[in-house]
């Protein structure tokens, strides 16, 4: 029984979109967002709920990055390593993809400053919008030791550490590929406490509180984890009905040791165990609406700041010209969170969704007229 529950001889379901993996993404993107806002409340919810509300961000940025090579490694895993596409390709590909979100909710900040300061309304913590700041994150490259991690659209600094494992995905997945999925998985997770231990002698932090400009050594170990998780999924099938019993398990577990403390490598297994559960479960019946919000989710997190910024800039001037009282106060904080998600949806609809359309058709087109120069070979750049 145990033997047909975890094995080697059986094919683990291909992943599909509308399934448990969509749906935790969105879910984790909405978390965030709750992350980000907290603090906007009358009275921080870390404060009046529980200190988790504050210190589980690093938890919600450790499973975006896990899942980022998870998936990526499930997704593009077969045609990278046979060479069906270039790790040219695959960067373009996936640069394409974040940075002109980035850019577009970068300049939309600058611009609500600009105009601001033109209004005579100052922002209420000057220091977050430094200029000094902007190019680094404007291109993307705080992560890599540059000046430019704080302020502005901060979050962008997961995505800027992002580019860095994806210029390193082809030749990391090479190297997976040589080991079977219970070396993998070992090597993986001593890949992480070893980083870890290193931060912790080198710089004074351990690598989930690593400063920002650093972000791309924080990233890395935790999106080859990913990958390790892929390659193990891959080549291990786990029974559905397990799957769900893990993965159950595993939320109720991270629940309940975050509600104690950050526990960090503790919670770091129950967000992997998350991870598998939810891949091993086949999508036999896939929803529209999880597809859906999954996709929305690149936007929530890349735009979520910059709502923040907007509607609580014009929020707290209200509340003060007009005393509003505590109970309003959190009525129109409920709303900001609100109008984050809907600006989300909004934004991949009108926004997001039409360029990346238009950016397939343009990258189609290219590969099909490098066809006959590459002799035959196929180069995959389908989304």
């Amino acid at each position: 029984m145990a033997w047909t529950a975890i094995s080697t001889r059986n094919e683990t379901p291909p992943i599909a979109r509308g399934g448990w993996l969509d749906a935790l993404r969105f879910i984790v993107a909405s978390m965030i967002v709750l992350h980000h806002f907290q603090a906007a409340g009358p009275v921080p919810l870390a404060e009046s709920l529980h200190p988790v509300f504050e210190r589980g961000g690093f938890l919600l940025t450790n499973f975006f990055l896990i899942d980022s090579g998870y998936v990526l490694m499930r997704v593009y895993g077969g045609a990278v390593g046979r060479g069906a596409m270039s790790p040219g390709d695959f960067f373009i590909k996936r640069f394409l993809r974040v940075y002109p979100a980035h850019l577009i909710m970068g300049l939309a900040l600058v611009a609500l400053v600009v105009l601001s300061a033109a209004i005579g309304v100052a922002p209420r913590n000057p220091e977050w919008f430094a200029w000094d700041q902007l190019p680094a994150q404007l291109t993307l490259t705080q992560a890599f030791g540059l000046h430019g991690g704080l302020g502005w659209n901060a979050p962008s600094w997961s995505v800027s550490a992002l580019l860095g494992c994806y210029v390193l995905f082809p030749y990391i997945l090479r190297a997976l590929r040589t080991m079977g999925p219970w070396g993998v998985m070992a090597g993986v997770i001593l890949l992480y406490l070893v980083a870890n231990e290193a931060c912790h002698a080198f710089l004074g932090y351990p690598v989930y509180q690593m400063p920002l400009k650093f972000g791309f050594l924080r990233a890395l170990p935790l999106f080859i984890l990913g990958m390790g998780l892929a390659v193990f999924s891959e080549k291990v099938f786990v029974a559905p009905r397990l799957a769900r019993i893990v993965g159950v398990s595993a939320a109720v577990g991270l629940a309940v040791v975050q509600f104690h403390d950050k526990n960090a490598l503790i919670s770091l297994t129950f967000i992997s165990l998350i991870i598998l559960a939810a891949g091993a479960i086949p999508v036999l019946r896939p929803s529209k609406l999880v597809e859906r919000a999954s996709v929305v989710s690149f936007s929530m997190f890349i735009s979520n700041e910059v709502v923040r910024i907007a509607w609580f800039g014009v929020a707290n001037v209200l509340i003060a010209k007009y005393a509003l009282s505590t109970e309003v106060q959190w009525a129109i904080w409920g709303a900001g969170v609100l109008a984050a998600v809907g600006f989300a949806f909004a934004f991949h609809a009108v926004i997001d969704d039409p360029i990346q359309s238009w950016i397939k058709r343009r990258l189609a087109r290219g590969r099909i007229q490098r066809r006959p120069v590459e002799q035959g070979a196929v180069v995959s750049i389908e989304g």
